[in-house]
């Protein structure tokens, strides 16, 4: 069976429920990652002789069962693991079963997750087949879900430059569907032909972690992760369902990838999986933090730089109003300027990211020791938004757009960076004087503010304002179901 074979059978799956308006294929991801657990589970206690799951809340108790017992029974199971102490219970927190069809519950049990041995199916197959129905999922889920999700060229070209090894430790702290951490653990793999014991046994079980305030994200990175080869029945992928922003974790790490979700609330507040009872106002801070604001980006930044090792390494994609915006915004970049290395700012194209109409960066730094003088030296900023036209369906980005940028941020050794049209230098001295040190630096002159020339082609200008329309529709469809529903 290969990754595509097995992806168009879960989408198949998805599209009947989703046609019949039952679940969302987002839905039926999470649906899914239940049954899947459990399967994996049992499959795991076989191979290994040993207990995973607590007795009589496993594969077992629900594999054989007729559909008229089914839904019950399977009810039970999901309300008693959710009681589990530890990853288990974390996992299946909160968890329900949202396919009500007895009939076609029977089938996803006995003819998708019961017919395939998922513990020896090579990951190479698995993974990707999960990845499709993942991105389905967010792709026909409106903006909101889209904010979950980070482009999986956008996340290759990053990771690439980051370039983690076998002794990094890894962790997004608001990882989504986990594609920053899967990127990782690939490159690692990739750049490393061998690896001794302990580093595998590193990159298994430390080298990787993330977080995620909404459960049902948590749900899917973790099965995501696990479709991919990361971690084991018997020691889940380290991913937990929390706001990072309201604690330091007590750990370090040496490296940060991220991509949190946009807007100027609270992540509490903006997360429409959090139940209205567990929205507080997180306007927060904490002690360690150098300010305090709303801004839900601007404190991001601050926490990856409070977890970061001294020397470790991070890259954010952040809104354009981080770089921009007065008051806490200002004395944060000022800061992060002066105890880190802000060396690289990537100005990513409109049209790249599901939530329309995103003006995004990718900005790379390095933690440093205590110093009375800036670590900052220059910031090297490529534009890759100027005259750059894409959209989601008809020019999508792809990862030769972003090789260029790849190859000059020098990885390798940054001193040999050379200027060039899109890639220019700033020197720390000229920033710090910019009013506000207003970082977002544009030179190119932009073709689409004379006289139309230069304008994208009107196929391209008419796909992307379809593509926003389809956006507000589903987003209005989803809200008038809401109100229908009392939700």
């Amino acid at each position: 069976m290969t990754s595509n074979e097995l992806g168009a059978r879960m989408l198949s799956y998805a599209k009947t429920l989703e046609d019949g308006e039952e679940v969302t294929t987002l839905e039926f991801a999470e649906q899914l990652s239940l049954l899947l657990f459990l399967k994996m589970a049992d499959e795991y206690e076989k191979l290994m002789q040993c207990n995973i799951l607590p007795f009589g809340s496993g594969w077992s108790n629900i594999a054989d069962l007729e559909a008229d017992v089914l839904e019950t029974n399977y009810n039970d199971v999901l309300a008693s693991l959710a009681t589990v102490d530890g990853q288990v219970g974390d996992f299946f927190l909160k968890s329900t079963n949202k396919i009500h069809q007895p009939a076609f519950l029977r089938r996803i049990i006995s003819d998708l997750v019961g017919s395939v041995d998922w513990t020896a199916l090579d990951s190479s197959v698995k993974g990707p087949a999960f990845e499709q129905l993942i991105v389905r999922g967010i792709e026909t889920g409106g903006s909101k879900a889209g904010k979950h999700f980070t482009p999986r060229t956008v996340i290759s070209a990053i990771v690439t430059v980051m370039n983690p090894g076998p002794g990094d430790t890894v962790c997004d702290p608001t990882c989504g569907t986990g594609g920053f951490l899967i990127g990782a653990h690939g490159h690692i793999l990739n750049t490393n032909a061998i690896l001794d014991p302990d580093q595998r046994k590193h990159l298994r079980d430390e080298a990787l972690s993330g977080a995620d305030i909404s459960q049902r994200y948590q749900r899917l990175s973790t099965m995501n992760l696990l479709m991919h080869g990361l971690g084991t029945m018997a020691a889940l992928p380290a991913v937990s369902q929390n706001d990072s922003l309201s604690a330091h974790p007590g750990r370090y790490f040496t490296m940060i990838l991220a991509n949190p979700v946009f807007g100027i609330q609270s992540s509490v507040e903006s997360d429409p999986d959090i139940e209205v009872s567990e929205r507080v106002n997180l306007a927060s801070y904490r002690d360690d933090f150098w300010t305090s604001t709303p801004n839900k980006q601007l404190n991001f930044v601050q926490h990856i730089k409070t977890i970061l090792a001294i020397n470790g390494r991070a890259a954010v994609v952040l809104p354009d109003n981080v770089l921009f915006e007065a008051g806490a915004g200002e004395l944060i970049r000022r800061n992060l300027l002066a105890e880190c290395d802000v060396h690289t700012i990537l100005r990513m194209p409109q049209g790249v990211f599901l939530t329309p109409g995103t003006k995004a960066n990718v900005i790379f730094f390095d933690r440093k020791p205590a110093s009375e003088t800036p670590w900052t030296t220059d910031v090297w900023i490529y534009d890759l938004r100027t005259n750059k036209d894409f959209t989601l369906k008809q020019k999508p980005l792809t990862r030769e757009d972003l090789d260029n940028f790849v190859a000059c941020y020098q990885s390798a050794d940054r001193s040999k960076r050379v200027e060039s049209e899109r890639f220019k230098r700033f020197a720390y001295d000229e920033l710090i004087k910019r009013d506000k040190v207003n970082l977002d630096i544009k030179w190119l002159k932009d073709d689409s503010e004379t006289d139309g020339a230069g304008l994208p082609h009107p196929d391209l200008l008419i796909a992307e304002i379809v593509e926003e329309l389809i956006s507000v529709a589903e987003e209005l469809a989803a809200a008038a179901t809401s109100v229908q529903t009392g939700i």
